[in-house]
């Protein structure tokens, strides 16, 4: 990936691309609540939503969006109301809210995508949204500052916003692919991310950017887990409006294996970004599988440790308490043998081996405790049985957790 640079910025780092957040007072008092995305030119579309059966409105508007139009302008995004569980009404408040985008910002209404982050069940203050779309079209600019203040905007229970942009060369053409997401609670997506936009200069058919996003959701947000609960209003854009001037990418060819590395990278640091600000969380804990069979052999493996909320509590109090990370590979339902296989703890503090073949090692309590109360937690597994891998993405389990979530609609 030498090719491919990391530059400042996010939904505004690629070109014709403008962002804003403002405060309209949906849930929240003097914080940024709603945030924009619009692109001065018309962009493919693709996305990845939600496998509950529970769908928030908009999930169900931005569905048909991506299916039966060829090409959206703008991204309207509230914070505060999920707009989920709300009915027919809430159907209709997605289409009133896309007729007021378009009025404000002079496209058409098919154009318009929508999403909603945060209490399930309340009815979206309509009067309020429109006067923030009137705010959004004021605020509008293709900054980096306006850029970080849409994500600032979709943030809930986030301890910060999370943005990240990389450019690369095509053609001659420099293309960039930014974006920004928000996740910290109810975060255990499945083909899909929190809420995740992403923005791309670069020419592509609509086939290939869906089947590109497509294809990298499984090993990059599908590897990431808070707190095992799949959300209603889980939703990946991304828009690519093709003002970086290379010539469109219409089959898998080496300009198109080079924006998929650039969407995974971009994608991964997005994805970790989540996992490291899940609510509550002291530590990002990551569980990398090596030398597995199959790639699906590692996904599982690597996700059931994550997921297990013994293992996260044991790295939330530092704890070289193994056993529950064989337990965790052991119910996964993939194939492996515990008998010949590594387990190492890895972080800044250094890598220490825990577990090889079968029996404990004689390691350290205090070395391996030194290394879990890092900010950055690995477990690594090396199966010694083939050359795939796959890495997983989590947090640790705090008291916070609990608190956070005891009083969160309150």
């Amino acid at each position: 990936m030498d090719s491919i640079k990391i530059i400042q910025g996010g939904v505004t780092a690629a070109k014709g691309f403008f962002a804003a957040g403002v405060e309209a007072g949906i849930k929240y008092e003097n914080r940024k609540d709603m945030a924009l995305i619009y692109s001065d030119s018309p962009c493919r579309v693709a996305g990845t939503f939600t496998s509950n059966l529970v769908k928030a409105a908009c999930v169900l508007w931005d569905q048909e969006v991506v299916e039966n139009v060829e090409y959206a302008q703008a991204v309207v995004v509230n914070s505060g109301v999920a707009n989920a569980c709300t009915g027919s009404q809430g159907y209709e408040y997605c289409e009133q809210t896309a007729v007021k985008m378009a009025e404000a910002f002079s496209i058409d209404q098919d154009a318009v995508l929508i999403a909603s982050t945060g209490v399930i069940g309340k009815q979206l203050p309509m009067d309020r949204i429109k006067i923030g779309i009137d705010k959004l079209a004021l605020a509008k600019e293709n900054t980096i500052e306006a850029g970080a203040n849409a994500a600032e905007a979709i943030m809930t229970t986030d301890t910060h916003s999370k943005q990240f942009a990389v450019e690369f060369e095509l053609d001659g053409k420099k293309v960039t692919l930014g974006g920004m997401c928000k996740g910290s609670g109810m975060i255990h997506p499945n083909m899909c991310t929190m809420l995740g936009f992403l923005t791309t200069d670069l020419s592509i058919s609509k086939e290939l950017l869906k089947e590109a996003l497509k294809l990298d959701v499984v090993d990059t947000y599908n590897m990431v887990s808070v707190d095992g609960d799949t959300s209603t209003n889980d939703t990946l854009l991304i828009l690519a409006n093709g003002e970086a001037g290379n010539e469109e990418i219409t089959s898998k060819n080496y300009a198109y294996e080079v924006f998929c590395k650039a969407l995974n990278m971009v994608n991964t640091e997005l994805a970790k970004q989540m996992a490291g600000d899940g609510e509550g969380a002291t530590a990002l804990f990551e569980t990398k599988v090596i030398h597995a069979k199959t790639k699906e052999q590692a996904r599982v493996l690597a996700k059931s440790v994550i997921c297990s909320s013994l293992t996260k509590a044991a790295i939330f109090g530092h704890d070289a308490n193994w056993g529950r990370i064989l337990c965790a590979m052991g119910y996964s339902g993939a194939e492996f043998n515990p008998d010949y296989m590594d387990l190492y703890f890895q972080g800044k503090s250094g890598t220490i081996l825990i577990f090889r073949d079968g029996v404990a090692t004689d390691y350290s309590e205090e070395e391996a405790s030194k290394i879990l109360s890092d900010s950055q937690v690995t477990v690594l597994v090396d199966l010694k049985e083939g050359t795939c891998e796959a890495a997983a993405w989590g947090c640790d389990l705090s008291y916070d957790y609990v608190k956070i979530n005891a009083d969160y609609r309150s």
